[in-house]
């Protein structure tokens, strides 16, 4: 089977280039190419189709073509639109109509033609709606995150939506995740609540209420081999490395302690404050455990972290005040992660050592860190506000502890909980990857979906593609339907 990928935004090459780094470059990078290969390995051609474009600052992209490293049957593949530079993803939607065109046109002129698309991201999802309606060729849609949650969380009103409008572009992008969701074939979500949550919003209700039958759950998996419990030939290296700044910041009566590990990126919805408050009031579990937050690009926060983004400055800034007012200099320590093979190195050396993984968001849609965690090792402490319910309960069995992020008292009581009962939820936690989130069974879940589309006879592909998106110079994207529902939320 051949079987396309659409990523307009996030670039791909094939040395993962700024993974984590950019607001374009996230986690649908990892999702898309993780089951491209695993698709590959089952014997099907995979291409991942992204912009082509120039930019002096991010020369990996510039040819037509990339491959990875022995990698058979997946192919990178660059297709131009629009403007000759980058494009942040706000900014794409105009040139979505001519990045169809051309995949189009490329695919006439090679031969041959995907049997199947699926889109990713309300851009992606347009793009494949947008070629179904030119090609009859059926597609799915992964939302990956949608501009509804989005909205509510930065609290759209009537009176402060033109400004979020104007910097976020919800009129644009909450269309294109409603035309995409309407004409899919499939629509593949991580988690019932997912489904019964997120696509059941205010926003999307009208649509998603006669496409149940089109909603797939494939969980995202974890990469086992580059997060393995099992010591690889890289590790040696990261643990004299973490050595030193242990021994740099931690008192030397202390070093032998586990560690409380939060490993997700500094920003106010992972809730980083929450966590250290929580350590900050209990003095059990300061005697128990140390807490080790990982950075990006800082080598010792404790020096200096001025080079920080202003929003990552913020949190540092209140981190750095709960840590001087409850005394806990000599039981924090700062580490910079450069690299999945250091975060995983990371995991396992910490994972011998006792400790374990936390994750405090607000909310994780759901929770791709955890699993890496606990397939390296390291039993999980995250929140119940979210996918990760799903992955860490099902009936009454548990494979790590949940949490209300919302209350530090909890927060305190699940982490001695994974301490306490560390080896059990070291052996719960590899078990339920490895029985149900790998990339492998992701794919042959897609895979199997796709299969069954594809024996079905081709709609008729009457799709109507909001003028807009076909003619952004002649017509004007009508918000009233969002603003109407805002108004319905506010009361």
């Amino acid at each position: 089977m051949f079987i396309a990928f659409l990523n307009p935004q996030g670039n791909f090459d094939k040395n993962d280039s700024f993974w984590t780094e950019h607001p374009d470059f996230g986690g649908q990078l990892v999702y898309v190419k993780e089951i491209a290969v695993a698709l590959a390995e089952l014997g099907h051609h995979i291409d991942i189709i992204t912009r082509k474009f120039s930019d002096p600052k991010l020369n990996m992209f510039h040819e037509d073509f990339d491959v990875y490293p022995g990698v058979d049957r997946v192919r990178i593949v660059r297709i131009p639109c629009g403007p000759n530079g980058f494009l942040p993803k706000e900014l794409l939607w105009e040139h979505l109509d001519e990045w169809t065109d051309n995949i189009i046109q490329f695919y006439q002129k090679q031969g041959f033609q995907p049997e199947f698309y699926t889109g990713h991201y309300g851009d992606g999802g347009l793009a494949a709606a947008i070629i179904k309606s030119k090609s009859r060729t059926p597609y799915s849609f992964t939302g990956h995150s949608l501009g509804a949650q989005k909205l509510e969380k930065l609290g759209a009103n009537e009176t402060n939506f033109t400004t979020l409008d104007e910097k976020y572009f919800f009129s644009k992008r909450i269309e294109a995740e409603r035309t995409a969701m309407k004409y899919a074939d499939i629509i593949f979500v991580s988690t019932k609540q997912e489904q019964t949550e997120q696509y059941n919003h205010i926003l999307y209700r009208d649509i998603t209420n006669d496409l149940q039958d089109c909603f797939q759950i494939a969980p995202p998996g974890a990469n086992t081999t580059v997060f393995s419990s099992e010591e690889q030939p890289f590790d040696k290296q990261f643990t004299d490395k973490f050595t030193a700044i242990t021994e740099r910041d931690i008192e030397a009566d202390r070093l032998s302690l586990p560690y409380i590990i939060a490993a997700s990126r500094l920003d106010p919805k992972k809730n980083h404050l929450g966590l250290v408050k929580a350590y900050a009031g209990n003095k059990k579990l300061q005697q128990k455990a140390n807490l080790a937050i990982s950075l990006r690009g800082i080598e010792n926060a404790f020096s200096d972290y001025s080079k920080s983004k202003p929003d990552e400055l913020k949190i540092l800034d209140q981190i750095m005040k709960i840590i001087h007012e409850y005394h806990l200099k000599g039981k924090v320590t700062f580490i910079s992660i450069n690299s999945q093979q250091e975060l995983a190195s990371f995991y396992r050396y910490m994972a011998k050592r006792n400790s374990l993984f936390t994750l405090t968001a607000l909310y994780e849609p759901f929770g791709l860190a955890p699993i890496e965690a606990m397939s390296a090792g390291l039993p999980a402490v995250v929140t119940k506000y979210g996918g990760p319910s799903d992955v860490l309960r099902e009936g009454q069995n548990r494979y790590g502890v949940l949490v209300d992020i919302f209350n530090e008292d909890d927060i305190a009581r699940g982490l001695l909980e994974g301490l306490d009962n560390h080896d059990e939820f070291q052996r719960l936690g590899i078990q339920r990857v490895n029985e149900k989130y790998t990339w492998m069974a992701t794919a042959k879940t897609y895979l199997e979906a796709i299969q069954t589309i594809l024996l079905k006879p081709k709609d008729a592909a009457n799709i109507e593609i909001p003028p807009y998106f076909k003619h952004p110079d002649q017509s004007i994207l009508n918000s009233d339907f969002i603003r109407k529902h805002l108004k319905g939320m506010e009361s």
